[in-house]
């Protein structure tokens, strides 16, 4: 019987040979997501970034893919003061094997995490196969899953089938402003694309994504004595209060779409009329026209604000990751993935989210995506966070059956990206 004609829920000899690979390599997957979790490389942590990512270069040889390192061009950072700094973040790891192959996959994922150096360090034994660390789900797991599963497809002889280009990031906590050239530019080449973030806690996979936006508001006005000559002051901390109140009111005016003030600085001695404040703010969008709505009123109301007298403004930022709605591409890759997953007892069930991810960029490079094949866990971004130790081997696993159904043919992954409108 022809690979086209086996169902994707049946496991073929070749399935049973990988996952019985993937399952003795268990408990080496679980110590080296542990170790890699010791190695902070918090967002903006960039000498943990540099020491890390030669360990990944290292872990990655193992593969048949060619590795290399690419440095990456500074990104703007404001501070609280208003200053506008660049800020140099670690390098993006790259691997490519057979970039002539003819089905050709882009594998994403990123190395940081939110938590800055110095905080949550430690790895704990939670008992039942659950572990608390940072990073071990979001998403040091998940790139061993990956690691994994290409090693076990390359084992096989399905291998000429298929190319791949890996592309792993220092800055997906923080926008992905450094690294989104390396990531479009692999995605542009690729029929499918694989990203390893955590599935949801309840083990869901991720549907449709938002649009995320962020702006950082810089206004200025004028300072003064607040008791003897109050009216020579211009509060930039009132314009920027003003500026808040009416953003926060936009939520869900137009449905879906979401807004929220993550912080203001700004402010001095109570005796002192304000002359600088600082206005973070992040919005979601669930598609395109959306996210060109929320953008118009962002500057309708700040230009509102600026007719205060005496206070001007100047923005940073915007919408860094654009919408990821569902289509008949994503509905076809996500029917197939489900029946695949099928082969190994799992249901699938994928949820839209309100959440981003580097999914969102390679959907906006044209190519269809499932961005979730990441470890299972949960209470991500928080010292809580606990990766439950089996779903190291599973999800490798299922990544493997993908690998060999695309290469195979029964996930058509050319037809599967013809699907995507322009």
């Amino acid at each position: 019987m022809n690979a086209d004609n086996i169902p994707l829920g049946e496991l073929t000899d070749l399935d049973k040979t990988a996952l019985d690979k993937l399952a003795a390599r268990q408990d080496a997957m679980l110590a080296r997501t542990i170790a890699w979790s010791k190695v902070n490389t918090g967002s903006y942590n960039t000498e943990g970034l540099k020491t890390f990512a030669p360990m990944l270069a290292e872990a990655f040889a193992e593969t048949e893919a060619e590795v290399e390192l690419l440095e990456t061009q500074p990104i703007e950072s404001v501070k609280a003061t208003g200053e506008v700094r660049d800020f140099h973040t670690g390098p993006v790891l790259r691997a490519v094997a057979r970039p002539d192959a003819p089905n050709q996959v882009v594998l994403t994922g990123h190395y940081d995490t939110v938590f800055p150096k110095g905080t949550f360090t430690e790895v704990t034994d939670l008992g039942g196969g659950k572990f608390n660390g940072p990073g071990l789900t979001d998403m040091k797991g998940g790139i061993c899953v990956m690691l994994e599963a290409l090693k076990a497809f390359e084992a096989g002889p399905l291998k000429d089938q298929l190319g791949y280009r890996v592309i792993l990031t220092p800055d997906e906590e923080i926008g992905n402003h450094a690294s989104n050239d390396a990531i479009m530019a692999a995605a542009r080449t690729a029929h499918i694309g694989l990203t390893f973030e955590p599935c949801m806690e309840d083990g869901s996979f991720s549907g449709a994504r938002k649009g995320s936006a962020v702006w950082d508001v810089i206004f200025q006005g004028r300072s003064a004595h607040a008791g003897r000559e109050p009216e020579k002051g211009r509060s930039a901390l009132m314009a920027a209060a003003e500026f808040a109140l009416k953003i926060e009111a936009l939520t869900d005016v137009r449905e879906g779409t979401t807004f929220n003030i993550g912080s203001i600085d700004g402010g001095d001695a109570v005796n002192v009329v304000p002359a600088l404040c600082v206005v973070r703010l992040g919005a979601r969008a669930p598609d395109g026209p959306s996210a060109d709505w929320a953008q118009g009123e962002v500057d309708r109301i700040l230009n509102e604000v600026l007719k205060r007298d005496g206070i001007t403004a100047h923005t940073h930022g915007g919408f860094y990751r654009p919408p990821k709605p569902r289509n008949a591409a994503q509905e076809k890759l996500f029917g197939d993935v489900a029946e695949t997953a099928k082969a190994l007892g799992i249901k699938l069930n994928f949820v839209d989210t309100g959440g981003v991810c580097e999914g969102n960029n390679v959907f906006a490079a044209g190519t269809p995506n499932i961005d979730t094949l990441g470890v299972r866990g949960g209470r991500i971004h928080s010292d809580e966070e606990f990766l439950m130790a089996d779903s190291l081997s599973e999800r490798a696993g299922l990544a493997a059956l993908i690998l060999h159904r695309i290469a195979e043919g029964r996930i058509d992954a050319k037809a599967i990206k013809a699907l995507m409108t322009p």
